[in-house]
């Protein structure tokens, strides 16, 4: 296959040579290369945060929640085999949760406390499966905590925890004393708010600090398909009549997810801008090349090549230096991301710093995953960049070089 001329020219004008403008050409790939690397790097972390937490939370919490109007939901049973005859549907268990107080020893700490069936739990949470010692029991006096509370608290499986809700604790008509539960099983889901936040027990121990006897706070539903949510919670609100309240995953958390979005929008604007400064060096490094290169383009245009093929040169070189750039910052983002958490812990090892707090993110690594649309949109913007920076050399090169243009230097 035939190149044509211009190609060949912007090929060779790219070979290495011991020349100043060589050096600032390696650099200006590099600098593209970094570019691109930095931005895949942070657009696939980003995109890993937001599925790390869709997975986190869809594990951890319902699909659809089914609350009360007002009050409790005192006939939750049905409201379960109900809920369990559409299509689509997992599993459905009650909920009655609250803030409580737990102390151990001279130790206090404040997490959420679940109060669910233990038989039904199965169906709509990972806890169940995520036990670290001892199993999922929820007799009456029995509590699962995560293990952020048990290390906050210093307990083991088998322990004695004096539980209290705050709301439960006077009264008009008498004073409730503090639950004595027994730690039956702890769970670890990997993400520190609910290790470090939440504990189970269940229903009629939660019904009894809460006081909220024989009745629920909401119906958890677990779908097949968590995207299916809104068509379930239509189907509901026909179903059980205007008494319940059916709410999706993501009109409870949407403004996590907002926020992830707009975050890693911005981010990616803003990083955008060291491609463009990469370009910028692109520029400088052909327009030194059109003046170092004046005799040469006047010598082609005194044997009829015209402006149009002087100027492919150009805008040819452009495009070859983001090519190579955007490539080899692909090759280091996947390198980057490969290897990312022996590089934050080394980082935070030689600096001292924890880089990814627990207590701040809520996860023990940092997660990534590169998709195939963040890879493109990322080489498609640099590509245009690059070639956007051929523009003016090119059109410099194209005007340059009249009449044989003897007064420039020849380039090495």
């Amino acid at each position: 296959m035939k190149v044509p001329f211009s190609l060949s020219m912007a090929m060779k004008y790219l070979r290495p040579k011991r020349s100043l403008v060589s050096v600032v050409t390696l650099i200006s790939m590099v600098g593209v290369a970094l570019g691109v690397a930095v931005l895949i790097v942070v657009l696939s972390v980003m995109t890993g945060f937001d599925e790390v937490w869709r997975e986190k939370i869809l594990g951890f919490n319902a699909h659809v929640s089914v609350m009360p109007v007002r009050g409790a939901l005192a006939e939750w049973e049905s409201v379960c085999e109900e809920v369990e005859t559409l299509d689509g549907v997992r599993g459905a268990a009650p909920l009655l949760d609250g803030l409580v107080l737990m102390q151990m020893d001279e130790r206090v700490h404040t997490p959420i406390l679940r109060g669910v069936d233990a038989v039904r739990e199965r169906g709509v949470s990972l806890v169940p499966e995520r036990m670290v010692e001892w199993r999922f029991s929820l007799g009456f006096d029995e509590v699962v905590v995560g293990s952020g509370v048990a290390r906050r608290l210093g307990l083991r499986a088998g322990d004695v925890v004096t539980v209290v809700a705050p709301q439960g604790l006077v009264n008009s008509e008498e004073i409730r004393l503090p639950e004595e539960l027994r730690v039956a099983g702890i769970f670890h889901v990997g993400m520190f708010e609910f290790d470090e936040g939440f504990v189970f027990t269940s229903l009629p121990v939660a019904g009894s600090l809460f006081e909220m006897e024989g009745g629920a706070g909401s119906v958890q539903v677990m779908l097949e398909d968590p995207m299916q949510a809104a068509v379930t919670a239509a189907a509901l609100r026909e179903r059980l009549g205007s008494g319940v309240v059916p709410q999706t995953w993501m009109e409870l958390h949407q403004q996590i997810f907002t926020a992830l979005q707009v975050e890693k929008n911005m981010m990616f604007f803003l990083l955008a801008f060291v491609a463009l400064v990469a370009a910028f060096s692109i520029t400088n490094t052909l327009i030194t090349l059109t003046v170092q290169k004046t005799h040469e383009i006047g010598l082609m245009k005194a044997l009829g090549f015209g402006n149009g093929g002087i100027m492919g040169i150009f805008l040819w070189m452009g495009l070859a230096q983001g090519v190579i750039g955007t490539g080899a910052g692909v090759g280091l983002a996947c390198w980057v991301l490969h290897y990312r958490n022996e590089v934050l812990r080394f980082m935070s090892r030689e600096w001292e710093v924890e880089l990814l707090p627990p207590e701040l993110y809520q996860l023990s690594e940092l997660p990534a995953r590169t998709t195939v649309g963040d890879v493109s949109l990322v080489a498609g913007l640099v590509l245009l960049f690059c070639a956007l920076a051929g523009v003016v050399p090119a059109w410099r090169g194209g005007r340059g070089g009249a009449g044989g243009g003897g007064g420039g230097r020849r380039g090495g």
